[in-house]
């Protein structure tokens, strides 16, 4: 770890490649840890549990109790979604399927972005940080070469030139990996959760929309 951590200091060649990644390498973990907060605990909703109350509700006619349980949900997705449409229908005398949907689709539109936001980041990040890396791998291979070029190499004076170059090579390629698989990764995760939560608006706004208006 020590000649890891030496690579950082400007004395060592192509240090500055060490000190970009180290960028990218926060940028990555600030947008992870903000994106997991939002969808996992600030956007996500148990949908199945959440529509089964809803659905209640709604066949009671109770549609003020049901606005107050979409709004006592705060910014998560679904509630939002649903909060939409039963606003419409609330303050309307005859329910209409297509005000209805209108709602629906207003909400979805302002919701997805929030959803996607920054996200599409991680992936940047990852191809970033491995081609930085493969940027700092070539200078090292570069500083290599003119060790073995060098004619006091074959009496051994190239040696520490050599060495310095292929330790550029292997560091920086990989920081760079370091960096970009976890974004990657967590670019994966982010989306599939993002997708449950955008397939679970489609499937229960399209049910509520169903319930709301009898079907026609």
């Amino acid at each position: 770890m020590s000649d890891f951590f030496a690579q950082f200091n400007p004395s060592q060649p192509a240090w500055e490649f060490m000190w970009v990644i180290l960028l990218f390498f926060v940028a990555m973990v600030a947008i992870t840890v903000e994106r997991l907060i939002y969808i996992y605990a600030r956007a996500n909703v148990h949908a199945p549990r959440f529509m089964a109350e809803i659905r209640k509700l709604v066949a009671a006619g109770d549609f003020k109790k049901a606005i107050s349980y979409c709004k006592s949900a705060g910014e998560r997705a679904l509630p939002m979604v649903v909060l939409a449409a039963l606003t419409e229908a609330e303050r309307r005398e005859f329910i209409d399927f297509r005000a209805i949907q209108n709602a629906v689709d207003e909400a979805s539109l302002e919701i997805i972005p929030r959803l996607n936001r920054r996200t599409g980041w991680l992936t940047t990040i990852g191809n970033i940080s491995t081609l930085t890396g493969l940027l700092g791998t070539i200078v090292g291979l570069i500083i290599s070469f003119k060790a073995v070029g060098d004619p006091r190499a074959a009496v051994g004076g190239g040696t520490a030139a050599l060495a310095a170059g292929i330790s550029v090579a292997m560091f920086t390629t990989m920081w760079g990996l370091i960096v970009a698989i976890p974004s990657i990764f967590f670019y994966t995760v982010i989306t599939n959760k993002t997708q449950s939560i955008l397939d679970d608006i489609d499937e229960h706004s399209v049910k509520l929309i169903h319930l709301l208006t009898g079907g026609k």
